[in-house]
């Protein structure tokens, strides 16, 4: 099995120095590793191609953002998996081995992630995608390890290989042909949340996500918008809509909507009385952008949804601020 290993970049001249080296000596032997650039104004590429002049350089038109950024990568490649990796993320030895492995030996595996701990604090798991992602019936998503800010520690609880919802996009393992099948990433996403619709619609085609534990990586996290930032409110909030829009049966999406109405809206109210203004502004925004898109959403609703359950449980907000479910073992 051929395999390409590909990061995308823009301006992430200090990243791809301090993170490179990792990926080079653990990655060579079982993989091609190329760079994506999304139309960097800094050194990246020279530095790339003057300092690690193994790696294979796809210079893309503009920035389009990490859904656009990949589609354009990915479609000239020729390997058999697409290993899509963030700049921020440092490997382990034989990273790559459990996991090229499974998906020798599972037909119906279409995308995989590895274990994903935190690059500052590597006893914990990482906040994207952590043991392996799941949403709930409306939509917000939680993994195992980590429930909205809430990170486990890594005790060997989830060295398993399970199947999941969703695979992270920092370190996302997915089938060239099944990617290619679905049409990729939906572009009109830009950032943050792309990655759990493709994992979606390939469920909706009768593929398998799996998260194998035997496999670790370290994410340094939000080195292109901080945790902090309005725009990852927005983007978040607003995708996490359109995702419900385009894979909910007809049946149940307008009542779950009704109720996101709310359930944002006291989001946003928290916020507000944390001071965080900027951050309710953002919800009010995503919203608003939710409304203009519903009639391009609607087209590209999947005809497969009507007979899939998606969700682990009905509501990861009452679990977890309600029942105070902190851990992935303790949701009901």
């Amino acid at each position: 099995m051929n395999v390409a290993v590909v990061i995308l970049n823009w301006n992430g001249k200090k990243l791809l120095e301090q993170f490179l080296p990792s990926v080079i000596s653990c990655s060579e032997k079982e993989a091609t590793i190329y760079l994506a650039d999304n139309a960097s104004t800094d050194d990246s590429v020279s530095l790339v191609q003057n300092k690690f002049p193994s790696i294979k350089i796809i210079q893309n038109k503009s920035n389009g953002g990490y859904a656009k950024g990949y589609n354009d990568a990915l479609k000239n490649l020729s390997e058999d998996l697409f290993v899509l990796l963030n700049s921020d993320v440092a490997v382990s030895l034989n990273w790559l081995t459990p996991i090229i492995s499974e998906f020798k030996k599972d037909d119906n595996l279409v995308a995989a992630q590895p274990k994903i701990l935190d690059y500052n604090n590597k006893s914990y798991f990482e906040y994207a995608g952590a043991g392996g992602g799941y949403i709930d019936e409306l939509g917000y998503p939680y993994c195992r390890g980590r429930i909205f800010n809430t990170l486990e520690k890594d005790k060997g609880q989830y060295d398993d290989t399970t199947t999941v919802f969703w695979a992270t996009g920092a370190c996302l393992f997915v089938r060239k042909t099944a990617y290619n099948d679905v049409d990729g990433l939906d572009e009109g996403f830009f950032a943050h949340q792309e990655e759990i619709d493709l994992c979606w619609r390939l469920q909706l085609q009768g593929g398998t996500i799996k998260y194998i534990g035997k496999s670790t990586v370290y994410h340094l996290g939000a080195a292109t918008l901080s945790v902090y930032s309005s725009k990852k409110t927005f983007y978040n909030f607003r995708n996490s809509l359109l995702m419900l829009i385009k894979n909910v049966s007809s049946s149940k999406v307008w009542f779950l909507l009704f109720i996101r109405l709310i359930l944002d809206g006291l989001a946003g109210f928290q916020f507000l009385i944390q001071g965080k203004w900027r951050h309710s502004l953002a919800i009010i925004k995503a919203h608003f952008s939710f409304y203009r898109l519903i009639p391009t959403y609607l087209k590209k609703r999947n005809k497969n949804c009507t007979q899939f359950k998606y969700y682990h449980i009905k509501s990861i907000v009452w679990n977890y601020f309600i029942r105070k479910n902190r851990t992935f073992k303790e949701l009901k």
